[in-house]
This record gives structure tokens, C-alpha cells and sequence, in this order.
């Protein structure tokens, strides 16, 4: 499923219209977006939490040439599926 086709479902399960459940969909994207970008997390009780964490520098190997590089330490994205939505996917 992609964004248009979450809109649709939205709308479809809502009786809104598309243009209206896309405004909502987006809005709601960037509000989780924001509040990450400012080191918080967001839960939904029962689907999940999404939060940062940091992944430390690591050396490695460039699989072309062989040579050892360094990867910089970063932060990402991570998602933890909360105990409903595990069991519905059961």
C-alpha cells in the first residue's frame, strides 16, 4: 500500500473526501516527521512507537576495492510494533 492508496482507504472506511483524508494523512506524516526531528517519540497505544536512535561510527570495508573507510555516526528512524498490531498479523 502506498500514500494514495491510504487516502483512498481513509476516505472509503471515513466518508470524507480524498482531498480532505490526504490533507489529514499529510498532516499527520509531519507531525510524527517534526517530533522526531526534535529527538521525541510517538506512540500509538497498541500499534507502535517510532523513535530516534543513534547509531555509533563503524569502520568497514568498500566492497569494490577492499579498503577500510570509517561510517560516520548517524541517527535513524526506528519503529517498535506494539502488542495489537503484532497479534493481528499473526
Amino acid at each position: 500500500m502506498n500514500k494514495t492508496e491510504l487516502v483512498a482507504k481513509v476516505s472509503e472506511k471515513t466518508e470524507y473526501s480524498k482531498k480532505a483524508c490526504e490533507e489529514i494523512v499529510k498532516a499527520t506524516f509531519e507531525a510524527i516527521t517534526e517530533e522526531l526531528q526534535n529527538g521525541g517519540s510517538f506512540s500509538l497505544i497498541g500499534f507502535g512507537t517510532f523513535s530516534v536512535s543513534e547509531r555509533a561510527e563503524r569502520k568497514a570495508k568498500n566492497p569494490a576495492t577492499g579498503a577500510e573507510i570509517v561510517i560516520p555516526a548517524t541517527k535513524v528512524p526506528r519503529f517498535k510494533a506494539g502488542k495489537a498490531l503484532k497479534e493481528a498479523v499473526k
